[in-house]
């Protein structure tokens, strides 16, 4: 049997689907948003927003961790199959985090034709 994951990616402004779409971060009073935009959108929300950055002053930046970065991945889904997969096969594997080398390799050698 053959499985095929697709992962959509879809701007949080429009509904629509686009491969250029990228998870944004915005903090306001502590509180810390993710919004996921198309170029477009991005464009959109920088331009409402640009007012106050001019007015203000920067602060630094962030961790990395919390800077923009793309959507969901392929990478992500592909994990969930290996931990389902890994599961299926008596092996104990954690629900979050990185999918244990071992378990990568044992998919590997059970699925050569995918490219997990």
């Amino acid at each position: 049997m053959v499985q095929r994951v697709v992962t959509l990616f879809i701007d949080d402004l429009t509904g629509e689907e686009s491969r250029e779409v990228a998870t944004h971060t915005i903090t306001l009073d502590g509180v810390l948003y993710e919004i996921d935009l198309a170029p477009d959108g991005y464009d959109q929300l920088y331009a409402a927003l640009e007012p106050f950055f001019k007015a203000g002053r920067k602060v630094g930046r962030q961790k990395a961790s919390l800077r923009a970065k793309k959507a969901v991945s392929d990478s992500d889904s592909s994990a969930e199959l290996m931990r389902s997969w890994a599961r299926e096969q008596g092996i104990e594997v954690s629900a979050r985090g990185r999918v244990p080398a071992s378990v990568k390799d044992a998919y590997a050698k059970a699925h050569p034709s995918d490219s997990a």
